[in-house]
């Protein structure tokens, strides 16, 4: 991989592309922003313009967040190539790193990873951001299997520090270290797990999210106070120790009597509720539809957003996890 500036490209122009194009892009790196998708050309256009709108309308919230001034939201921008599948052949011959961001559809996957493998040369790596499917199905579907990896974004991409990252037993392990260091250098923090359902985050907060649900559904406090509990009281010191060190500071027998009672109590659930599928039948899924377990109708949605990352930004600066811009040119 170049030591200097890698080529990295994104194939799927959609929200998780756009994030992790616009991590690289903040840190430095250029990238092409690949849409699988054939379009006629005025809607390709149209498509194009619709999705650099939105990138700019990132990088000017990260503006007004004070994580950059205007000029280098600019600079970041010019970073991001936009081109069309039919355009994209000779930008794949140059690739080092590829990440493929198309819809959760396994026949779309398949037919992405075939045209991909015909024009990426045998050194570079591909990496699925798939959230559903595992690392050992897909690899199966990539020319020359062992260059192949899953690596797991949280949104927002580009704050969020975690990258998951997880390989089958014929990924190359040098092809992961290369992986790792590269996330790395843009500033993320990448933890390698094995391939099962779920990864690391994904089947925790499954469950802490349809429990607190449930809590709803059941009437043992409302929305707006099981989530205070859990920024004052669950979140907050997760932030600080992990789980499993939590265990160790309470003690595992406190954690074990526990259990027992609460498995008596309640039994072990992994569904989700049934208020969850009632909200979904009546148009109820949060920001998007303007109502969830809260009433976003009335509410300043932009406003909204930019106070929660606002939050999230000066927890990433306690932290010491704020992404720097320009920060993998620091890192040779």
């Amino acid at each position: 991989m170049n030591a200097v500036l890698p080529n990295v490209s994104v194939v799927g122009a959609g929200r998780m592309g756009e994030g992790i194009a616009l991590a690289f892009i903040h840190a430095g790196l250029p990238v092409t922003l690949i849409d699988i998708k054939e379009r006629a050309e005025d809607e390709r256009r149209d498509y194009f313009e619709r999705v650099r709108n939105n990138v700019r309308g990132e990088l000017r919230m990260l503006v007004q967040l004070g994580m950059l001034v205007p000029e280098q939201a600019d600079v970041a921008l010019s970073r991001l190539t936009l081109q069309s599948r039919s355009h994209a052949a000779a930008t794949l011959r140059q690739c080092d790193l590829l990440f493929e961001a198309v819809p959760e559809v396994i026949a779309v996957k398949q037919e992405t990873f075939a045209w991909v493998s015909e024009h990426v040369p045998a050194s570079s790596i591909i990496a699925s951001t798939t959230s559903t499917f595992l690392v050992t199905e897909l690899a199966e579907m990539v020319g020359a299997p062992e260059r192949f990896v899953n690596a797991h974004w949280l949104n927002p991409a580009y704050l969020m520090p975690l990258v998951e990252v997880s390989r089958s037993d014929a990924t190359c392990p040098q092809v992961v270290e290369r992986l790792l260091q590269l996330l790395k250098r843009i500033g993320k923090v990448p933890v390698v797990c094995n391939p099962v359902a779920g990864y690391i985050v994904p089947r925790i907060q499954a469950l802490a999210m349809n429990e607190a649900a449930r809590m709803v559904e059941e009437g043992v406090a409302s929305a707006e106070d099981i989530d205070t509990a859990v920024r004052v009281g669950f979140g907050l010191r997760f932030s600080v120790l992990g789980l499993l060190e939590f265990i160790d500071w309470g003690g595992g027998d406190i954690l074990y009597y526990a259990s027992r009672y609460l498995s008596g109590a309640l039994a072990p659930r992994f569904e989700s509720p049934q208020v969850i599928a009632d909200n979904m039948q009546t148009g109820r899924n949060g920001l998007r539809d303007g109502q969830g377990f809260y009433d976003y109708r009335e509410l300043d949605v932009d406003a909204y957003k930019q106070q929660r990352l606002g939050d999230f930004v000066r927890k990433l600066q306690l932290s010491g996890l704020t992404p720097a811009f320009e920060g993998a040119l620091e890192r040779p």
